[in-house]
């Protein structure tokens, strides 16, 4: 009796790892679906090829929590359209000192990027 109990269980198990395992693959996901070719997301990738190699969240822009969709969207194409590290900063001091009075409006602190978005696309060579 017991071995017909571990050969169900056996059965089942790998009926279930089989049907896991054979799903069909989606763009962007799973296992080697970085930024290699058939990706999108590589050169030309949208409007601008930075579009798909970096992207702006909680880690690396001040104020993300206190965002509305809509406004990180937003964020997200002016930062993707500057040219210079000059502009990236600007344009990042401009969004710290909103987020500021937001966070100051609603009485919490607001938390530092863990790190600086202009610097990291400077260094990737994104902007100059």
């Amino acid at each position: 009796m017991k071995l017909i109990h571990i050969a169900v269980v056996a059965f089942l198990g790998a009926s279930l790892a089989t049907t896991a395992f054979a799903q069909p693959a989606q763009p962007g996901m799973g296992p080697g679906s970085g930024m290699g070719p058939g990706s999108g997301m590589g050169q030309g990738a949208g409007q601008n090829s930075k579009a798909g190699r970096f992207g702006w969240n909680n880690n690396n822009t001040t104020g993300w929590a206190l965002m509305t969709e809509e406004e990180r969207a937003a964020n997200q194409a002016k930062m993707r359209a500057v040219t210079t590290y000059d502009e990236c900063k600007l344009l990042q001091d401009e969004n710290h000192k909103t987020m500021e009075a937001r966070a100051k409006e609603k009485g919490v602190k607001l938390p530092p990027p863990r790190q600086n978005g202009c610097n990291v696309m400077k260094a990737r060579g994104f902007i100059k």
